[in-house]
């Protein structure tokens, strides 16, 4: 054959594999069509399925397009072909509630492996079991508000929020959109790395900037495609958390430590007060760096724009602070005391956090047969 056709043979044998593939796959089908009944929908290309329009729908200005017309054609609940497997997506409230109620019961968090690559085997987001529960309690007592009012955590944001914007000029035109992610980034670089140069926040800005967005990208770790810049950009931001570690050890040794120097940030406690290994204390400040970026700049962007469509409730918000402000004895930076003498305010951030949908769609297998309403999963 390589005499014959020089130069093709590899083209044939991978088109043969190829249609065996495809043979095997189709008797798996037919099994999987007598032992399951899924919901109605389209299969789309042969292994693709529509990945490729779950992708384009999520890289859009609109990601909830798929879903919206896969709906129309097939009602809430309906199947699809995506990452190589059949999945069931749900519109409908009752049966997303019935997922929920049976969490850890009847199903478990799944993600694509792009995102399990970046996030990390170790990571709080997708570890299950007792492993997560052990990183969610570190996480919290990471978080406790003794030890968020002990490390400054209140200073520190007011600090960003005034240095943004004073960067700002007269008349200026800005992306809402860019200033919330760079105040958040700047904000957790600084809380759980202990970053505070603008070179050094600039820089983990861009990195995990290009983390973000290889994390519902197609898992292609070849040059020119977002996972594999993701995947670079990932390598990069662990070994700036390694050198922090190493650092903070660097420190121990000498006699002080991140609670004495107040300039390591949740990394240096982590480090001081838990024994997780390196490989699973990186992939825990990552974790922590896209969870609470994601969600804190989405949360600052939808708040600007639902107070913009509410001149009352902006009114009433602005009576608010302006109230608070004639009591501060001349004092610039609020006070944990403030920010409780604030209800309208936490009335604002929980209806934007209902109103808002900071996550669009989750993800989710199931641990054993499922039937609702006569469909099997």
């Amino acid at each position: 054959m390589r005499e014959i056709f020089p130069g093709l043979w590899p083209w044939m044998l991978a088109m043969l594999l190829f249609i065996v593939f495809l043979t095997k796959l189709s008797r798996n089908k037919k099994v999987g069509k007598r032992k399951y009944r899924l919901p109605p929908g389209r299969r789309g290309w042969p292994l693709v399925g529509d990945s490729f329009n779950w992708y384009n729908a999520v890289a859009s200005s609109h990601p909830p397009r798929f879903v919206e017309e896969q709906v129309k054609r097939f009602g809430k609940i309906f199947s699809c072909s995506l990452f190589g497997k059949w999945a069931v997506v749900s519109a409908d409230p009752s049966f997303n509630r019935f997922v929920m109620q049976n969490e850890g019961k009847l199903f478990q968090s799944s993600y694509p492996k792009s995102f399990r690559d970046l996030v990390g085997k170790n990571g709080v987001i997708t570890v299950q079991g007792d492993q997560q529960r052990k990183l969610h309690a570190i996480a919290s007592n990471m978080m406790r508000l003794d030890k968020l009012i002990k490390f400054h955590f209140l200073e520190d944001i007011q600090m960003v929020m005034l240095q943004t914007l004073a960067n700002f000029h007269n008349n200026q035109r800005i992306s809402l959109q860019d200033v919330c992610r760079k105040v958040a980034i700047n904000q957790m670089v600084n809380q759980l790395l202990g970053f505070t140069s603008d070179s050094e926040v600039n820089e983990m800005a861009q990195l995990f900037s290009d983390f973000v967005d290889g994390c519902l990208s197609i898992p292609i770790n070849l040059p020119g495609f977002a996972y594999h810049t993701a995947m670079t950009a990932r390598e990069k931001i662990i070994g700036k958390i390694y050198n922090i570690i190493e650092m903070h050890r660097q420190m121990q040794l000498q006699g002080t430590g991140a609670t004495q120097q107040g300039g390591i940030g949740v990394l240096g406690r982590l480090v001081e007060e838990e024994s997780l290994p390196d490989e699973a204390v990186a992939d825990f400040i990552i974790n922590l760096l896209f969870a609470g970026n994601e969600t804190t700049a989405k949360t600052m962007l939808f708040a600007v724009y639902f107070l913009t469509h509410c001149p009352k409730a902006m009114k009433q918000l602005m009576d608010e602070q302006d109230g608070l402000r004639g009591n501060s004895n001349g004092e610039e930076l609020l006070t944990w005391q403030d920010y409780k003498a604030m209800p309208f305010t936490q009335c604002v951030i929980d209806e934007t956090l209902r109103l808002g949908g900071i996550a669009i769609w989750l993800m989710r297998e199931a641990k054993e047969d499922v039937n609702y309403q006569g469909n099997f999963f």
